[in-house]
């Protein structure tokens, strides 16, 4: 088996190799890099989790009511802390659901178990651990499911990787199963880009915590006071994006793949994409699917949307 520093090491060096250099989003989340993302979540200009809380909140009720005919499983993928969740969550009757978070780190199932018996302990919780898709598939249950995807960790993907996700999930799911997708939606400049390079300088912090994981983990020299963070977003696309960049010609070596890696000023290293939406760009992406857009919830702002689909056959 692969052990997970092998695995990151190979992706770094695949990413780090490439013309346009890369490096993948799923690394952020070590100990320093969760702590510092709880930090940019409380951020005022971090506008998406207050706006996502505020919907799970105050139509949290509305929500629980379409699905209040019968017993009813709710399967989470990447639960997260759960604080979100659990608003929702309250709001159904807890003699007819059964709550199942997935996640690939077993740690993670225990501690949102522990949460969830410690907020709501009349909710009944069992946890899968393992990959989504399997999980999914192999859960067999006449009942009804609901799987949750909040807090836009869709727009963590192209639209392409986000069709064939949706797809994916398609594939699993039974006729009258339904998802509770959690989007960003687009709007100007001015609104999204100080949520991803605010003026305490903490988002810029957790995008160069990859480097310094990478000199922890994998024996890099990398000189975090060498490179910056990059934040931009086209407003026409939708499409915001974050990248680590040179600001000298330099040269990086890594040990744990024994290999040396020159930057030339200015160089960027893509970080992650975060993905707002329209309804047309939904649309497209669950076409060819029988998932139909069932119910939207928003906030306040029509910052955030939470939408309903369901799959009809």
């Amino acid at each position: 088996m692969i052990s997970e520093k092998t695995l990151f090491a190979q992706h770094v060096e695949k990413g780090l190799s490439d013309d346009k250099k890369f490096l993948s989003s799923m690394y952020f989340y070590d100990k320093k890099g969760e702590a510092l993302f709880r930090q940019i979540m409380k951020l005022d200009e971090y506008y998406l989790t207050d706006c996502e809380m505020e919907i799970l909140q105050s139509q949290g009720k509305n929500i629980a009511e379409i699905f209040d005919d019968g017993e009813l499983e709710i399967i989470e993928l990447g639960a997260g802390d759960g604080i979100k969740t659990k608003e929702l969550l309250r709001n159904f009757d807890f003699n007819q659901i059964t709550y199942r978070p997935i996640d690939i780190s077993q740690q993670a199932i225990i501690d949102i178990t522990d949460k969830m018996n410690e907020w709501l302990p009349a909710l009944k919780v069992k946890g899968i651990c393992g990959d989504y898709f399997k999980m999914i598939k192999d859960f067999k249950t006449d009942k009804r499911k609901l799987i949750l995807f909040l807090g836009s960790n869709l727009g963590n993907m192209t639209d392409e990787q986000a069709k064939g996700f949706i797809g994916q999930l398609h594939h699993v799911m039974n006729s009258g199963d339904s998802i509770l997708l959690g989007l960003d939606l687009i709007k100007s400049e001015n609104i999204v880009l100080p949520a991803y390079s605010d003026n305490k300088g903490i988002t810029a912090e957790f995008n160069l915590n990859l480097l310094h994981r990478i000199n922890k983990e994998l024996g890099g020299n990398f000189k975090l006071k060498d490179f910056s963070h990059l934040a931009t977003y086209n407003e026409k696309e939708g499409i915001a994006k974050s990248y680590i960049k040179s600001s000298k010609n330099q040269s990086v070596y890594i040990e744990e793949v024994d290999k040396e890696f020159h930057f030339k000023k200015d160089e960027l290293i893509h970080t992650e994409v975060s993905r707002k939406y329209d309804l047309d760009i939904i649309r497209n992406i669950i076409e060819g699917t029988s998932f139909q857009l069932k119910h939207q919830f928003t906030d306040h702002k029509h910052y955030f949307t939470d939408l309903i689909l369901t799959k009809s056959n």
